[in-house]
């Protein structure tokens, strides 16, 4: 691919970008409650690095990584919780010049306690494969990248663009230079989001784009697979994915203005107090066969803190234990 890329300012995108703009001042016009910002922010977050993992192939569900802590991390939740660190980190570097060692520090973040390679630009020739193992893409040499990324630094702090179709730029851009050997998806999204957050275009760290990505994986594939100085096909996607996102979160977030009395919660037993109430009475298989990706154990550590809590009525022994919600 020859660099830089280049778009086209299409009827498509600015009508996209007349959208956002009105979606973004109805946003500022009537903001989500500061009372429910902080948990939504949070499931956000949440949502935002698992999405973005699972582009990549990382199978875990929402429910399965709600309560990350030390002891019950594997591979593929580090994946998300290195995710989590490094989307927070964003809001440390705002209004600092982006730098090659910028994207570094975030790559490093990423592939924390995964990889060697972590916070290395790539050393040797590398490919893109298609699902059939057939190389659909050769990035750059390696001795070419850091002068890449200084480009594409220069255009992320000197931009003019519209911050939602620079975020769209700089993602494809930093893929086609494809720096790392690892996680060039990942610190790509990141780049985009900064540029999001940067330009007042996260909604308030509302709207987890990436969930968008991952469930039109097969379009986001192909649209940042095509090997073209011109990428105005994929700024339309990219546009069309940030608003339809935002569109659907932003409508949550006011829909869930009525009090919600398990906010304190953490996400899934918050659900599983929902799923009890719903049912009136539920065994621990129901629950079990309702969460299948966590671990037995989790889930009646879950239900005794419940429990204790005063919330969940344990009903039974042994075999034949079952569950209800507790009266005041």
């Amino acid at each position: 691919m020859k660099f830089p890329p280049v778009f086209t300012l299409t009827q498509t995108i600015q009508q996209l970008l007349y959208d956002l703009d009105v979606l973004k001042a109805g946003y500022e016009l009537r903001p989500v409650p500061a009372a429910q910002i902080i948990n939504l922010r949070r499931a956000s977050l949440l949502k935002s690095s698992l999405f973005s993992a699972r582009i990549e192939g990382n199978p875990l569900e929402l429910s399965d990584v709600d309560d990350i802590h030390p002891g019950n991390q594997n591979t593929r939740t580090i994946e998300v919780s290195n995710l989590v660190s490094a989307y927070e980190k964003l809001s440390d570097i705002i209004g600092q010049i982006v730098t090659p060692d910028t994207l570094k520090k975030l790559h490093s973040l990423v592939l924390r306690d995964i990889s060697a390679d972590a916070g290395h630009l790539r050393m040797e020739e590398s490919a893109i494969y298609n699902q059939a193992g057939t190389a659909v893409y050769l990035p750059p040499a390696p001795q070419d990248v850091r002068m890449l990324l200084d480009e594409l630094c220069v255009y992320v702090n000197m931009t003019k663009d519209a911050p939602a179709v620079a975020a769209g730029m700089a993602h494809i851009w930093f893929e086609k230079i494809h720096p790392f050997l690892d996680g060039n998806g990942r610190v790509g999204r990141l780049l985009s989001s900064y540029i999001l957050k940067k330009g007042g275009y996260d909604f308030s760290g509302l709207v987890p784009f990436e969930q968008y990505l991952d469930e039109h994986r097969d379009d986001y594939y192909y649209f940042l697979g095509r090997d073209t100085q011109d990428v105005t096909e994929f700024v339309e996607f990219y546009l069309t994915a940030l608003l339809s996102q935002a569109r659907i979160s932003l409508k949550t977030a006011y829909e869930s203005g009525k009090p919600d009395k398990y906010a304190e919660l953490l996400p899934r037993r918050a659900e599983i107090m929902r799923m009890i109430e719903d049912h009136k009475i539920v065994t621990f298989d129901f629950l079990a066969r309702r969460f299948r990706a966590v671990a037995v154990r989790t889930l009646h550590n879950d239900l005794s803190q419940l429990t204790k809590a005063g919330l969940v009525q344990k009903m039974g022994s042994t075999r034949g234990v079952s569950y209800t919600v507790r009266n005041p």
